[in-house]
């Protein structure tokens, strides 16, 4: 069953366009990453999807209902999560969930066992009658998600709901997220972290408004990355990229931390190849390595590609 459906999505703020064409085909029972820097588009996306902003072109289902037509009906069937914590400080972490229960229009007869539900599966059983405002903001995230999931949606929109959460916690909301798919919840899941990506059935990367690639974690890092990774250390990762990018035999080069990781073509020359490109530039000191290419590899080729793309067409008229 495809939960989301949309085909050449359009939203524009005067004559810019935020989302560009958009298409996406999302089965249920799953985790969709939408990925993708900071204002590609992902957040206002997500709001259309919701209900919360209307399209200004394309179309849309949302769990089978039309997103012009019938925005009320898909806003009851679903649960949505935004970046900015929306609870009240004021009110006890129970009484913050009792409100949303009269909002999403809980019957009474279920109203205790969905609270017991939220607090439990937010692991909040403890501090239930603690003010939302003296919760540290892991706490405070996985009380929005129980909120959010309260009414029993068939699908949760979360829009990088990890934003600003220390790693210990970014796991155990993750934990949350997987357990929601294995009951059998849809996660529409928007973020920039890497790690949390590799989370995600399936992912697509939008950028500059535009759908740029679209696969498994596995799929999208074994496509875009078809070559030898190697990995350069024992000089300065500048001095290596510059002496590497553009040369025969590499594809794609950049500084990853401490080191540069260099992308050649495929086969048993590739790392003498880069080696020799080195010495000859003078960096007596390289040492390369193969690494296993990643996600995040993977994302910057891809954005890399889509910007020389966007040179070669004198820019994009926005």
């Amino acid at each position: 069953m495809k939960v989301v459906e949309t085909h050449d999505l359009v939203k524009r703020f005067g004559e810019f366009v935020a989302v560009d064409r958009v298409s996406l085909d999302i089965d249920s029972g799953v985790i969709f990453g939408f990925l993708g820097p900071n204002g590609a588009g992902k957040t206002t996306t997500i709001r259309m999807l919701c209900g919360l902003l209307t399209p200004d072109g394309g179309e849309a289902q949302v769990l089978g209902f039309d997103l012009q037509r019938n925005p009320d009906k898909i806003k009851e069937r679903i649960g949505y999560m935004s970046q900015r914590f929306s609870l009240y400080g004021d009110l006890t972490v129970r009484q913050n969930l009792e409100f949303y229960a009269g909002i999403y229009a809980i019957p009474r007869a279920k109203r205790r066992a969905r609270l017991d539900y939220a607090l439990k599966i937010a692991d909040l059983e403890k501090e239930a009658h603690r003010l939302t405002a003296d919760l540290p903001g892991g706490l405070r995230q996985r009380l929005a998600l129980g909120a959010a999931i309260m009414h029993e949606p068939q699908i949760v929109f979360l829009d990088e709901p990890t934003a600003g959460v220390d790693p210990a916690n970014r796991r155990r909301f993750w934990d949350l997220i997987d357990r929601l798919r294995r009951e059998g919840s849809t996660v529409f899941v928007t973020t920039h972290y890497m790690d949390e990506a590799e989370n995600c059935d399936r992912l697509v990367l939008i950028y500059s408004g535009r759908k740029i690639a679209e696969a498994s974690p596995r799929e999208l890092v074994s496509k875009v990355l078809a070559g030898s990774m190697l990995e350069v250390t024992g000089v300065a990762p500048a001095l290596a990229v510059q002496a590497v990018l553009g040369q025969p035999g590499v594809q794609a080069a950049q500084i990853f931390g401490l080191a540069a990781r260099v992308l050649a073509d495929d086969g048993p020359q590739a790392q003498p190849r880069v080696e020799a490109l080195l010495a000859a530039a003078g960096l007596t000191g390289a040492r390369t390595a193969p690494t296993r290419a990643s996600l995040e590899d993977a994302f910057i080729r891809l954005i890399e590609r889509e910007d020389e793309k966007l040179a070669a067409e004198g820019g994009r008229s926005r």
